[in-house]
């Protein structure tokens, strides 16, 4: 049975999806009393020097059903199943979306929610399309994200939690709020929801603090793939990669990209930090 991959824009993918042959649905961004496409009409910094100036605040929205329909029938011009692949369920009405249209293709499309976003969907869809490229059945890959959703690790920081608060997507990072100056946040996902991780005086020591906490998680395993993200500057990153592999950790580094407008319109800017499971 052939199978294609079908995933959505927050996998922030797009410099990738092509050449792996998996489709990408946007999801929206309205901003300026304009409704654009993910990754295809808006970029992050389109976002952060509109609000600069004055804009309002953008909103999100996920594809519709008829987005997913149209390209799940495109994947079933090649395939005989489709496996699609999403943001968490709890951030974004995504799966939802790609559910109501499987629905009208009983039996060939398998929806996987992965409880992440960003290169954490990402992973999910590379090792799903490196498995299938090796002959492996849709059901050996569905078990292999299942145990990647339930045993990786993500941190990140970011400038202000202002973004994630005006948004409502602040989760059990609320604590946060209201810190002092000069705190920077550190966060992770749990269960598919945003939640405060630690805070850490200055960016150095939050740099320091997600090193070690990527070490602490890294006891005992013998082989780690480590996917790197940010919307700050590339020095942001560059720098804590750098740091990362000074630590001396059995890593494989797979994939560093910026996250695209969807993502960036809940975090803000100052992003970066990382996604890691192990094999």
């Amino acid at each position: 049975m052939k199978i294609a991959i079908v995933t959505d824009s927050t996998s922030d993918l797009q410099t990738r999806a092509a050449e792996m042959g998996v489709e990408v649905v946007p999801l929206y961004v309205n901003f300026k009393g304009k409704i654009h496409k993910d990754w295809v009409e808006i970029t992050p910094a389109d976002i952060f020097e509109g609000v600069k100036a004055g804009a309002g605040m953008p909103s999100t929205s996920q594809p519709s059903p008829v987005d997913f329909k149209a390209a799940y029938e495109r994947a079933l011009q090649k395939a005989d199943h489709v496996l699609s692949i999403h943001i968490s369920s709890k951030l974004s009405g995504t799966v939802q979306s790609a559910q109501l249209a499987s629905q009208e293709f009983p039996g060939k499309v398998t929806v996987f929610d992965t409880l992440a976003a960003s290169m954490g969907i990402g992973m999910m869809v590379e090792r799903a399309k490196e498995m299938l490229d090796q002959g492996a059945d849709l059901q050996q890959v569905l078990v292999e994200l299942e145990r990647i959703r339930s045993d990786h690790i993500v941190r990140f920081t970011l400038a202000s939690l202002d973004y994630l608060k005006k948004n409502g997507r602040i989760g059990g990072a609320q604590a946060l709020l209201g810190s002092l100056l000069g705190i920077k946040p550190i966060l992770t996902l749990k269960e598919g929801r945003v939640e405060a991780a630690g805070r850490a005086r200055g960016e150095k020591k939050a740099l320091a603090e997600m090193v070690e906490a990527l070490k602490t998680w890294s006891a005992g395993r013998q082989k780690i793939r480590i996917y790197y993200l940010y919307n700050a500057e590339e020095g942001d990153v560059a720098a804590f990669k750098a740091a990362v592999q000074a630590a001396g950790l059995p890593l494989e580094e797979r994939v560093t990209s910026s996250i695209g407008g969807v993502i960036s319109t809940h975090t803000g800017p100052g992003v970066y930090g990382f996604y890691a499971y192990s094999l």
